[in-house]
């Protein structure tokens, strides 16, 4: 019987006739639940691309919030996977997802029973995805200056209607936010904030402080009258006289607003009480120019008041920026500097880097605390024009090459103190061209944003804040 079953399974093998129609039909339920399979499987990898990029934004979100709880977390990285996880329809519903906390790393994991198609025939009616995001803090000790165009420029807007100044605000909150939770202890991250245009606001409070110089500012800011007794006839060929209440009077210049223009009007030049100073510092030098041989104005050289050129010159500019804030982990006062900012004035970008590297270098002005072993100091300057003017060159609103020039020079110096700059140019839709000078200030290539929209500084300083901190996505 076996050797007749096996002629007639011969004669089956080479028919040509109608049996080969069952040997197609036996091979195409493999060959159909192989391709099921594919397409089943496609389907699952696709949600499991988008569970891990939605789970990469949840753990960001919590990493970058301290002080919460474990519930509190939870909540926060749904919101955040449901507002990036886009799939929806026949994919499944992702159960709730899970957070886990251990020292610098978090994990945040999510899964979904995604409905089969083909393979449904054979039983199994869903395909188990699983995915997870690891978040872990490497940097715990950092120092960062934000110094921030607070030029009047910042006040234009991209097409969508949102101005580089609320972009710039809301983009440091967030940072200010990541830099928080970076530290292990409280301190261990540190924060200036550094607000510039043609000047810098050093405060009100620094009036009496010896490392200022009053020099050019006595001489701007004061009243001019005769030097001594006169008559109106006398006054009035140069000046207005004012009759007092007992009938004498007294007559001012009122046509000398300098000390120069008074004294050569043959007047007395008396100079303004400096309680009407508003904060505001020019670049540091000769009052003709820069001191080259020291390069006060590049240089995070000490103050010395046998030294006038090493002083910072006060200046009653009329588009003085809010006051900036030395060193700090205060994140409320920090904060509120932020919300503080406004758009006026000029650009002078080497008096913001300056102002930038003396916030984290010892000693006066600013006498910042002393520096921990195994801290990083990093600069972040964000701009959105070219230099138009700084103490001695440039009208305000042509690009000055005698500013790019001192730029360059804080730029060399600042990183070869071992400062790390990040540098963030915001020209809206390309109007003025690349920064060259700017671009030469970041200490290297990838330090650089050349922005075209106001909407992208946030992204920039996201991708910033998880550099200097470390905070990166490990799996």
């Amino acid at each position: 019987m076996l050797r007749s079953l096996a002629v007639w399974i011969r004669r089956f093998l080479v028919a040509r006739r109608a049996n080969v129609a069952v040997m197609y039909g036996l091979a195409l339920v493999p060959m159909t639940l192989a391709a099921g399979s594919g397409l089943d499987y496609a389907r699952a990898m696709v949600v499991k691309t988008a569970m891990s990029e939605a789970l990469d934004s949840a753990a960001l979100a919590v990493a970058s919030s301290k002080g919460l709880t474990v519930d509190q977390m939870q909540t926060l990285a749904q919101q955040y996977f449901n507002a990036n996880y886009t799939l929806k329809g026949d994919y499944g519903t992702p159960a709730a997802i899970t957070v886990t906390k251990s020292g610098q790393t978090i994990v945040v994991a999510a899964s979904d029973a995604v409905p089969t198609t083909v393979l449904r025939a054979i039983g199994m009616s869903s395909w188990d995805v699983t995915a997870s995001s690891t978040v872990t803090f490497g940097q715990t000790k950092l120092w960062v200056s934000l110094v921030l165009d607070n030029t009047g420029s910042m006040s234009d807007s991209d097409k969508t209607g949102l101005t580089k100044m609320a972009s710039l605000k809301s983009a440091s909150h967030s940072l200010l936010t990541m830099l928080q939770s970076a530290g292990t202890n409280a301190g261990d991250v540190r924060v200036a904030i550094i607000p510039f245009a043609k000047d810098v606001n050093v405060g009100k409070a620094s009036v009496n402080a010896t490392w200022i110089d009053w020099t050019d500012w006595n001489a701007q800011n004061g009243s001019c009258s005769l030097a001594g007794p006169t008559n109106q006839s006398t006054c009035e060929a140069k000046g207005v006289w004012t009759t007092n209440w007992y009938g004498g009077g007294s007559c001012n210049f009122t046509a000398y607003s300098t000390k120069t223009s008074c004294q050569n009007a043959s007047g007395k030049w008396t100079a303004a009480n400096h309680s009407n100073w508003n904060g505001c510092v020019a670049d540091r030098g000769l009052s003709s120019g820069p001191d080259t041989t020291n390069n006060y104005d590049a240089n995070v050289t000490a103050p010395n008041t046998s030294k006038v050129a090493s002083l910072f010159p006060a200046e009653q500019y009329s588009y003085c920026t809010t006051a900036l804030m030395a060193l700090s982990y205060d994140w409320t006062s920090l904060n509120s500097e932020i919300d503080a900012m406004s758009a006026n004035g000029s650009t002078n970008q080497t008096i913001g880097l300056v102002w930038g590297w003396h916030a984290l270098n010892q000693g006066a002005p600013l006498s910042p605390p002393a520096l921990p072993d195994q801290t990083q100091r990093v600069i972040i300057i964000l701009s959105d024009g070219l230099n138009t003017q700084n103490r001695w060159s440039g009208n305000g609103s042509s690009q000055s090459s005698e500013v790019d020039a001192r730029m360059a020079l804080v730029c060399s110096n600042a990183k070869a103190a071992g400062i790390t700059i990040y540098a963030v140019y915001v020209d809206i839709n390309g109007a003025q061209g690349n920064s060259s000078v700017l671009q030469s200030c970041a200490s290297d290539a990838s330090k650089y944003y050349d922005l075209t929209s106001s909407s992208q500084i946030q992204q920039a300083f996201t991708d910033i804040g998880q550099q200097i901190t470390n905070l990166r996505v490990t799996r």
